[in-house]
C-alpha cells in the first residue's frame, strides 16, 4: 500500500510538471512548482515511513523549507522586481498539446528503460522511478522549448526534483550531508538564475530569449 501511494505521487509529479511548461503565466507557473514540491516532500515523507528511512523524513522537511516556501517566493520576488511583465513570450513556444504529447514519450521511454533495471525499488515503484528519469528530459524540453527565460528557470526545477526522486528511490539512507545538499542546491542556482534574468530585463526590457541577439557570439 505504501509505494502504491508512493506511484501515484509520482504520478501526480508529472501532471504539475506538465502544468508548470505549459502554463502562460508565471504566476500560475510559480503556483504549481510549489504544489509539485509539496507533492515531492509528501512522497519523500511516504517513501521515509515504507521504508523506515529516517534520512527521508529529515529529507522531506529541509524539501518542504527550501522547495515549497523559499524557492517560490525567491522566483516571487524576481518577478516582481521586474514590474510582472506581460508572458507574451510563452505564446510563442512550444504548443500545450505537442507540449503534452512529448512529455507523454519521455514518461513512455523511461518507463520503458526502468522495466530493464533489476533492483528491488524498480519491481516495487517503477512508475515513481520511470517518472523521475523522465523528469530530466521533461526539464531539459523546458529549457529548449520556451522562449521566456524566466520560464527556462522552472526547466532546471524540474531536472532538480526529479533527481530528488531518483536519489530517494534508490539510495533512501543516503548520508544526510548528501540529502541536504541536493536540497539547498535549488536555492543558489535560483538565486543566481533570477539575478542573471533580473539583469537581462533592465538592460533588454525582454524576456524573450530570441529578442538578445546582442548576446551572441
Amino acid at each position: 500500500m505504501g509505494y502504491q501511494l508512493v506511484n501515484l505521487l509520482g504520478g501526480l509529479l508529472i501532471v504539475t510538471s506538465t502544468m508548470v511548461v505549459i502554463s502562460k503565466s508565471i504566476k500560475v507557473a510559480i503556483r504549481w512548482y510549489a504544489v509539485q514540491s509539496l507533492i515531492l516532500v509528501g512522497l519523500l515523507a511516504t517513501l521515509g515511513n515504507v521504508t523506515g528511512a529516517s534520512e527521508l523524513l529529515m529529507w522531506a522537511v529541509s524539501a518542504f523549507v527550501t522547495k515549497v516556501v523559499l524557492v517560490p517566493l525567491i522566483l516571487s520576488y524576481a518577478y516582481r522586481k521586474m514590474g510582472e511583465p506581460s508572458d507574451l513570450g510563452l505564446s510563442h513556444g512550444t504548443k500545450p498539446a505537442w507540449t503534452i504529447c512529448l512529455i507523454a514519450v519521455e514518461v513512455a521511454v523511461c518507463f520503458a528503460v526502468v522495466t530493464q533495471i533489476k533492483l528491488p525499488t524498480a519491481e516495487v515503484a517503477t512508475p515513481a522511478l520511470a517518472i523521475s528519469f523522465a523528469h530530466f528530459f521533461v526539464g531539459l524540453s523546458c529549457i529548449i522549448t520556451q522562449r521566456n527565460i524566466m520560464k527556462q528557470i522552472f526547466g532546471y526545477c524540474l531536472m532538480e526534483n526529479g533527481s530528488h526522486v531518483t536519489l530517494a528511490l534508490l539510495a533512501p539512507t543516503a548520508p544526510e550531508i548528501v540529502e541536504t545538499g541536493i536540497a539547498t542546491d535549488a536555492i543558489f542556482a535560483v538565486i543566481i538564475m533570477s539575478v542573471v534574468v533580473l539583469k537581462i530585463w533592465r538592460t533588454y526590457q525582454s524576456l524573450d530569449s530570441h529578442d538578445l541577439s546582442d548576446l551572441k557570439g
